[in-house]
């Protein structure tokens, strides 16, 4: 017989043979050698392992939709209808990725609906779990899209017409696996989010806490340089004349490294993808195409680093005598979680015996966008090394059902 749930609900627990178990079963759809994974978005692979959560969301009995983006959200009655309290996250990954980013998330949440059901307990409130489309941005960009296009910050038809790394686009890849669904998107309307995460960096670990109570997420500024020079015999060309475009686009990549360390603080910067053409040993380069990736907790920093960044890189231009352009592919700013939340999550960690301390997420997520239809929050727990989009990723076991535990219980609390 099911029984109303009470905050002070201590007889539910996660089951953490079960939680691992599906981490390693899921872990195993797009397996790479060292132990990584590689399910980027609406792939073969992808396709495997929605397949698979579905199965299992449908085993604990959810109401399941799939919308047109092909998020899917999968929803457990509560003793009232309305906007449920949801958790989640995402299920695919970057080409070399880990077995718990983002797939932690969704399956704590999956055994949050386990375990509660094991223990006939009913929530006032509706629950769901959800996983987005396309969160890690590896295939498609940008990245959060399906979360985007949830709360209704990017145009579902703009979305569906992103075409690849491969060629392909998100409509034709959605339609070609399955996952082309009919469910509105943006539904259900969601009364809180709470998504928990591998922190992905180092510090849980170095500073020697379980928990992170995580008090919001790192703007992030995404841009393309294209640069246009002229080929040119890499012998016979001298210095002098030469229209070079990987050199230009060196100078960016380590002008970018600088500007961070001259800013300090928060600031970031990556250079994670420079092709070069023709790319033969011999030819100077005519072209150039790559990427900047910046990040920082302050919108005004963000802002003052694009700017210079800017400048720096037309500057460069216009010294090799080379065409520069530049188109931005993602740009989020800075997002707070909801203070009462990132207070409940820390307490709730203490009540429970575990370390925890406040810390900013350094990588986006799809709670920054649930936040701005929702209160939202995120849960951390701590990454071996700091070591993330790595086959060599890996949480230790204990601190993973900690983490969900404290996920139940945050969720039990909203959802009473």
């Amino acid at each position: 017989m099911m029984r109303n749930a009470t905050i002070s609900e201590q007889r539910v627990n996660i089951d953490g043979q079960r939680l691992l178990r599906r981490i390693e079963q899921l872990g195993n759809v797009g397996s790479i050698p060292g132990g990584g994974v590689c399910r980027l978005a609406l792939t073969d692979a992808d396709r495997v392992g929605r397949d698979l959560v579905v199965q299992w969301m449908r085993e604990l009995e959810l109401d399941v939709a799939v919308d047109a983006i092909g998020n899917v959200v999968a929803t457990r009655r509560g003793l009232e209808d309305g906007p449920p309290v949801m958790t989640g996250s995402h299920i695919d990954t970057v080409r070399t990725g880990g077995r718990y980013d983002g797939n932690l998330g969704v399956l704590a949440g999956l055994e949050v609906v386990a375990a509660l059901n094991d223990a006939g307990v009913m929530t006032r409130r509706p629950l769901a779990v959800a996983f987005f489309t396309n969160e890690e941005g590896a295939r498609f960009q940008p990245d959060m899209m399906g979360s985007l296009v949830y709360v209704g910050a990017s145009p579902l038809e703009q979305a569906l017409a992103t075409r690849g790394i491969d060629g392909a686009t998100v409509a034709e890849e959605l339609a070609r696996i399955g996952y082309a669904g009919a469910a509105a998107v943006g539904k259900p309307k969601v009364h809180a989010y709470v998504e928990l995460h591998v922190e992905q960096g180092p510090v849980l670990e170095e500073e020697g806490f379980v928990i992170g109570a995580v008090e919001g997420v790192q703007g992030i500024s995404w841009t393309e340089f294209t640069i246009e020079g002229q080929s040119n015999h890499a012998g016979t060309t001298p210095m002098r004349l030469r229209r070079d475009a990987g050199y230009a686009a060196t100078q960016i990549a380590c002008y970018a490294r600088r500007l961070a360390e001259e800013m300090g603080g928060n600031q970031v910067a990556t250079v994670g993808s420079l092709t070069l053409s023709p790319n033969l040993v011999n030819v100077v380069s005519n072209r150039a195409l790559m990427t900047v990736d910046l990040r920082n907790t302050e919108e005004g920093a963000l802002q003052e680093a694009e700017r210079k960044l800017f400048a720096y890189a037309e500057a460069a231009a216009a010294t090799e005598g080379v065409l520069l352009a530049r188109r931005t592919l993602a740009r989020f700013s800075p997002v707070a979680f909801v203070p009462e939340l990132v207070a409940r999550v820390e307490a709730i960690a203490e009540e429970l015996g575990l370390t925890v301390m406040r810390l900013p997420s350094g990588a986006g997520h799809d709670a920054q966008m649930l936040a701005r239809i929702c209160p939202a929050c995120m849960i951390f727990v701590p990454s071996v090394g700091g070591i993330s989009h790595n086959v060599k990723e890996f949480t230790e076991p204990a601190d993973l059902v900690a983490g969900a535990n404290v996920l139940l219980r945050l969720l039990l609390e909203l959802a009473v």
